[in-house]
């Protein structure tokens, strides 16, 4: 994303992100469109939904001058010291939301797509999401099975449990960017899906043989 640049962040996807700050600011606006106030749009307006395969997790909205204008109207409240109450909030949420879909129609299967992920391939999705730090039972979720069913696939898939299987792929993906692309320990231990750096060393060298510094030393 770029200074300017509109984008929604759906639900039930996994993504990583960085930020960097522009002469030492980091300015964004974001707007929460929860289950409980699409259920009440709904209420009063009709709108045909579909099913979709659009699986991006952000989906860029093209700027026009009635979204511009909306995010001007809100500069008050995030600039001044306006507060802005619960009530005139969903009015301004719904003003958003009847926006980005008169400029988009499509987009009501994804904002009022109430259901649970369905079952997805367990071997593409968790080969692709591997480096996220989520439970199993989020996991488990994310590819539409209950915790016992996840498990149970899981095995039958890769042959190992999924938390042996998370730490040797994670393991092996780090050994991979501190020795192959020269990456810091420091750096990629958050970026596998460790959530300590001694923790990660420890298992590291336990893996391997060799601590994650003296990988890097050759």
């Amino acid at each position: 994303m770029q200074p300017g640049d509109y984008c929604l962040a759906r639900k039930n996807h996994l993504v990583r992100y960085t930020k960097f700050k522009e002469d030492g600011a980091f300015e964004k606006i974001i707007i929460t469109l929860d289950e409980s106030f699409l259920l009440r749009f709904l209420n009063h307006h009709a709108y045909a939904v579909q099913a979709t395969k659009n699986q991006d997790a952000f989906l860029f909205v093209p700027e026009n001058t009635l979204v511009k204008n909306f995010i001007q109207s809100l500069e008050p409240y995030y600039k001044g010291d306006l507060h802005l109450d619960e009530t005139f909030a969903d009015i301004k949420r719904e003003e958003l939301l009847l926006i980005l879909l008169k400029s988009d129609p499509e987009l009501a299967s994804i904002f009022f797509n109430f259901g649970v992920p369905y079952k997805m391939d367990l071997e593409v999705y968790m080969n692709r999401n591997f480096r996220f730090n989520v439970s199993l039972e989020r996991f488990a979720f994310l590819t539409g099975r209950s915790l016992s069913s996840f498990k149970r696939d899981f095995k039958q898939t890769f042959g190992l449990p999924p938390g042996q299987w998370l730490k040797k792929k994670r393991l092996d993906e780090a050994y991979f960017q501190i020795y192959q692309q020269h990456q810091r320990p420091s750096y990629v231990y958050l970026e596998v899906g460790f959530e300590d750096l001694s923790h990660f060393s420890f298992a590291f060298k336990k893996e391997f043989g060799k601590t994650p510094s003296e990988v890097k030393m050759r």
